[in-house]
């Protein structure tokens, strides 16, 4: 028999055992603040606005996490290599991507034991979505 009470950290999903909807908008906030300003990932966003292309991803990532299912329930399934298909993502761009990535992990001050799976995710995504040499 388990004797772990209901609500302790052993059920609590990464999501929630990180900080939840703020963790998640914070870290993508900083990562957007990167691509705002670079000159090999700017241009691969065509709005205007970085706005909805962070909410998308905020909302992706919660969802992967563990949290709501807005982003399923919006976009319906992730299809992430698809949806990066028009973009030529090639060593340059993953590079870029990842150096904004990092710095935004490492700024969320996460212990090891969360901050390291959540950022070999992000690693091994940036990879998976290379579709240029």
């Amino acid at each position: 028999m388990n004797d772990i009470p209901r609500g302790t950290l052993q059920e609590q999903t990464f999501y929630e055992q990180v900080g939840g909807e703020d963790t998640f908008r914070r870290l993508v906030h900083r990562f957007y603040e990167g691509v705002a300003a670079d000159p090999v990932l700017r241009p691969m966003y065509p709005e205007e606005d970085l706005g909805p292309a962070e909410e998308r991803l905020t909302l992706f990532l919660m969802q992967y996490w563990g949290g709501p299912q807005t982003y399923g329930e919006q976009r319906g399934h992730p299809r992430l290599r698809m949806r990066h298909a028009p973009f030529a993502v090639g060593p340059a761009e993953r590079d870029a991507w990842l150096a904004h990535m990092k710095q935004a992990v490492d700024r969320l001050g996460l212990a090891p034991e969360y901050a390291e799976p959540l950022w070999a995710y992000l690693h091994g995504a940036a990879f998976a979505l290379q579709n240029t040499p």
